[in-house]
Protein backbone atom coordinates (compact mmCIF):
# COMPACT_ATOMS: atom_id res chain seq x y z
CA UNK A 1 0.00 0.00 0.00
CA UNK A 2 1.36 3.09 -0.61
CA UNK A 3 1.66 6.15 1.69
CA UNK A 4 2.79 9.35 1.86
CA UNK A 5 3.57 11.34 4.73
CA UNK A 6 4.17 15.14 4.37
CA UNK A 7 5.23 17.46 7.64
CA UNK A 8 6.70 20.98 8.13
CA UNK A 9 3.79 23.17 7.54
CA UNK A 10 3.79 26.70 9.70
CA UNK A 11 2.81 29.81 10.62
CA UNK A 12 5.61 32.13 8.65
CA UNK A 13 5.84 36.00 8.17
CA UNK A 14 5.40 37.67 4.43
CA UNK A 15 8.58 37.55 3.03
CA UNK A 16 9.77 34.32 4.95
CA UNK A 17 10.35 30.60 4.20
CA UNK A 18 9.05 27.41 4.62
CA UNK A 19 10.48 23.22 3.81
CA UNK A 20 8.01 21.02 2.97
CA UNK A 21 8.86 17.24 3.39
CA UNK A 22 7.11 13.96 1.70
CA UNK A 23 8.37 10.82 2.79
CA UNK A 24 6.75 8.23 0.14
CA UNK A 25 7.00 4.34 0.65
CA UNK A 26 4.96 1.40 -0.96
CA UNK A 27 6.00 2.49 -4.27
CA UNK A 28 7.16 -0.41 -6.68
CA UNK A 29 7.75 1.03 -9.91
CA UNK A 30 10.24 4.00 -10.37
CA UNK A 31 8.13 5.86 -13.15
CA UNK A 32 5.82 7.93 -11.14
CA UNK A 33 5.59 11.67 -10.83
CA UNK A 34 5.28 12.78 -7.16
CA UNK A 35 4.31 16.65 -5.67
CA UNK A 36 2.38 18.98 -4.38
CA UNK A 37 -1.37 20.48 -4.54
CA UNK A 38 -2.80 23.19 -2.40
CA UNK A 39 -6.51 23.90 -1.01
CA UNK A 40 -7.31 27.69 0.34
CA UNK A 41 -10.77 28.59 2.34
CA UNK A 42 -12.81 29.98 -1.06
CA UNK A 43 -10.63 28.72 -3.87
CA UNK A 44 -10.34 25.73 -5.89
CA UNK A 45 -7.47 23.23 -5.44
CA UNK A 46 -4.40 24.21 -7.31
CA UNK A 47 -1.13 22.20 -8.48
CA UNK A 48 1.63 24.37 -6.67
CA UNK A 49 4.61 21.96 -8.51
CA UNK A 50 5.75 18.39 -9.24
CA UNK A 51 8.83 16.45 -10.21
CA UNK A 52 9.46 13.11 -12.53
CA UNK A 53 10.86 10.67 -10.28
CA UNK A 54 12.93 9.05 -12.82
CA UNK A 55 13.52 11.87 -15.57
CA UNK A 56 13.98 14.86 -12.74
CA UNK A 57 12.09 16.95 -14.92
CA UNK A 58 10.13 19.48 -12.68
CA UNK A 59 6.55 22.03 -13.19
CA UNK A 60 5.93 24.58 -11.05
CA UNK A 61 2.69 26.54 -11.11
CA UNK A 62 3.09 30.41 -12.71
CA UNK A 63 1.99 31.94 -9.50
CA UNK A 64 5.18 30.08 -8.03
CA UNK A 65 7.49 30.42 -10.32
CA UNK A 66 11.31 31.57 -9.03
CA UNK A 67 9.67 31.18 -5.44
CA UNK A 68 9.31 27.71 -5.13
CA UNK A 69 11.98 24.63 -5.34
CA UNK A 70 11.11 21.32 -5.54
CA UNK A 71 13.73 18.31 -4.99
CA UNK A 72 14.82 14.68 -4.10
CA UNK A 73 16.50 12.55 -2.26
CA UNK A 74 15.66 9.45 -4.16
CA UNK A 75 17.63 7.99 -1.01
CA UNK A 76 15.16 8.31 1.56
CA UNK A 77 12.08 8.48 -0.79
CA UNK A 78 11.29 12.16 0.00
CA UNK A 79 10.55 14.83 -2.03
CA UNK A 80 10.87 18.55 -0.96
CA UNK A 81 9.32 22.05 -1.40
CA UNK A 82 11.50 24.77 -0.51
CA UNK A 83 9.28 27.82 -0.43
CA UNK A 84 11.00 31.32 -0.28
CA UNK A 85 9.11 35.15 -0.84
CA UNK A 86 6.06 33.59 0.94
CA UNK A 87 3.04 35.98 0.48
CA UNK A 88 0.00 35.64 1.99
CA UNK A 89 -1.59 33.71 -1.15
CA UNK A 90 0.40 31.07 -0.54
CA UNK A 91 -1.75 30.23 2.49
CA UNK A 92 -3.45 26.81 2.64
CA UNK A 93 -3.35 23.43 3.24
CA UNK A 94 -0.73 21.79 1.28
CA UNK A 95 -0.65 18.34 -0.08
CA UNK A 96 1.18 15.77 -1.36
CA UNK A 97 0.22 13.57 -4.10
CA UNK A 98 1.73 11.09 -6.76
CA UNK A 99 0.52 9.89 -9.85
CA UNK A 100 1.47 6.21 -11.01
CA UNK A 101 0.79 7.55 -14.93
CA UNK A 102 4.11 9.36 -15.07
CA UNK A 103 2.76 12.49 -16.25
CA UNK A 104 2.36 16.29 -15.08
CA UNK A 105 -1.12 17.09 -16.39
CA UNK A 106 -3.11 16.65 -13.05
CA UNK A 107 -1.00 19.53 -11.55
CA UNK A 108 -2.23 22.00 -14.72
CA UNK A 109 -5.17 24.43 -13.52
CA UNK A 110 -6.81 23.75 -17.58
CA UNK A 111 -6.48 20.17 -17.34
CA UNK A 112 -9.70 17.98 -17.17
CA UNK A 113 -6.88 15.12 -16.11
CA UNK A 114 -7.69 12.60 -13.25
CA UNK A 115 -6.14 13.35 -9.82
CA UNK A 116 -3.52 11.74 -8.53
CA UNK A 117 -4.14 8.07 -7.33
CA UNK A 118 -2.51 9.23 -4.05
CA UNK A 119 -2.56 11.77 -1.70
CA UNK A 120 -1.11 12.43 1.73
CA UNK A 121 -2.68 14.12 5.07
CA UNK A 122 -1.76 17.53 4.29
CA UNK A 123 0.35 20.35 6.74
CA UNK A 124 -0.90 23.58 7.17
CA UNK A 125 1.04 26.33 5.52
CA UNK A 126 -0.60 30.21 7.23
CA UNK A 127 1.31 33.37 6.35
CA UNK A 128 0.59 36.05 8.36
CA UNK A 129 2.16 38.98 10.18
Amino acid sequence: QVQLVESGGNLVQPGGSLTLSCTASGLTSDYYVIGWFREAPGKEREGVSCLSNRAGATYYADSVKCRFTISRDSAQNTVYLRMNSLKPGDRGIYYCAVDPRDTFLAWRVQSDAPPPDYWGQGTQVTVSA
